[in-house]
């Protein structure tokens, strides 16, 4: 564990700080490793299918597509929880820039 586990924290920790400044990268990559289970992460598809639609929201089109992918195995009240907290973390991540 060890050194791996310690750069995959530092990674997703810079990956969130990039995704707070609105690259749609960072939250599409965020996706991909709540999607997979990268870097030692439990596999939490409510947690992608928020990266993947904060993603979409800034313009990304495999964002679009993942998100819609994982939908596919997704419940109604997931999809719905992904939702709130896109929203929760979007209106989150505003009120820091703007204190910023």
């Amino acid at each position: 564990m060890g050194n791996s586990y310690k750069s995959a924290a530092f990674l997703m920790e810079s990956r969130m700080a990039d995704a707070a400044m609105g690259d749609s990268n960072a939250c599409f990559e965020l996706g991909i490793a709540y999607s997979s289970g990268a870097g030692g992460l439990n596999v939490d598809l409510i947690e992608a299918h928020k990266w993947f639609n904060l993603a979409a929201l800034r313009g990304s089109e495999r964002g679009q597509q993942c998100r819609a992918e994982i939908a596919e195995e997704m419940s109604s009240r997931e999809i719905a929880e992904a939702q709130r907290q896109a929203r929760a973390w979007l209106h989150g991540a505003g009120a820091a820039l703007r204190a910023a």
